[in-house]
Formats: structure tokens, sequence, C-alpha cells
């Protein structure tokens, strides 16, 4: 993914989830997906597919358990 392309998915994020601290950053290494933090947590990853001429995103988050409250 590009720049501009995070920056586009960055913006609709902070804009969807009304959260101004939401980053979306390149992967190191890695051409099909980012990372997604608030502040300096890591939350998930979202991953480009590129099918039939269709673009579409998917965010993958994993919740712990032990970070659930109790």
């Amino acid at each position: 993914m590009d720049k501009t392309e995070i920056k586009r998915i960055e913006a609709y994020l902070r804009e969807k989830f009304r959260l101004p601290s939401i980053t979306v950053t390149k992967r190191p290494q890695k051409d099909d997906s980012c990372e997604v933090n608030i502040g300096d947590e890591f939350i998930g990853v979202i991953f480009k597919d590129e099918e039939d001429g269709e673009v579409s995103y998917a965010f993958q988050m994993a919740i712990l358990d032990i970070d659930l409250p109790e």
C-alpha cells in the first residue's frame, strides 16, 4: 500500500470511530497490509485484497482474554 492509500484509510478510521489518535502505518517488508495503532498501542492489521478489479480492505484485531474486564 502506498502513502496516499494509507492516509485515506487512516482518515476513514478516525472519522468512523471518532478517534483522532488512530494511526495507520506501513508494515516493514510488507506491501499488502498496514498496522493500526491507538496512541502507542498496536491494535491490529489491515490487509488489502484486489480481486476481479475491485479493492477491499479487511481489518483484523485480536482481543486477548487477559485484556477483557472481569
